[in-house]
């Protein structure tokens, strides 16, 4: 009887879920952004995310995208709470509940590609990284948005599509063991 409980529990997950893998981050504090703005990107990432699976009922195409958003949201705020508890609540096997966002799909890739924009324009590493991360992202979530169509297929066209896999399954740049030259 012991057999038919274990074996019951395993096939209650509907899914399967590889969660992001973010560690500490991979912006600093030279990321152009205030921390509360980071806050409010990342809290409005993971609640679009949880709705997009929601909406597609946990499609594996859908939790791909959402293992992105919610990347994006712990590598800009490594403690917000819509995207840990989101996280967590997918790897237990649980659609999360609806999430009332700040924005609307189309308004929100808006502000995206906005803020992407001005990124870019602001310049250094990070910033630059953000900015065509954000871009594709807005032109994902509103694909009738021409401007951030063009802005993510000019950027694709440049420099190549965003490596999402640096982005889902983050390693941070070892550091030269002391007395080495990097």
């Amino acid at each position: 009887m012991a057999l038919a409980s274990v074996s019951g529990a395993e096939e209650a997950k509907p899914f399967t879920w590889a969660p992001p893998k973010v560690g500490k981050g991979m912006f600093t504090n030279d990321l152009g952004m205030l921390d509360s703005e980071r806050e409010d990107y990342a809290t409005n990432l993971a609640s679009y995310a949880t709705n997009r699976v929601i909406q597609a009922k946990a499609s594996p195409t859908s939790l791909e995208e959402a293992r992105r958003l919610l990347a994006v949201a712990l590598h800009l705020s490594p403690r917000n709470r819509k995207a840990l508890v989101t996280t967590f609540q997918l790897g237990k096997g649980v659609i999360p509940d609806a999430a009332t966002g700040d924005y609307s799909p189309q308004v929100l890739a808006r502000l995206l590609i906005t803020r992407g924009q001005l990124l870019q324009k602001q310049g250094g590493d990070e910033n630059s990284q953000l900015s065509r991360i954000f871009i594709e992202l807005a032109a994902g979530m509103d694909p009738k948005n021409e401007d951030a169509v063009y802005a993510s297929e000019t950027q694709r066209l440049d420099k190549g599509p965003v490596d999402w896999v640096a982005v889902t399954d983050y390693k941070p740049k070892e550091k030269p063991a002391e007395g080495q030259t990097p």
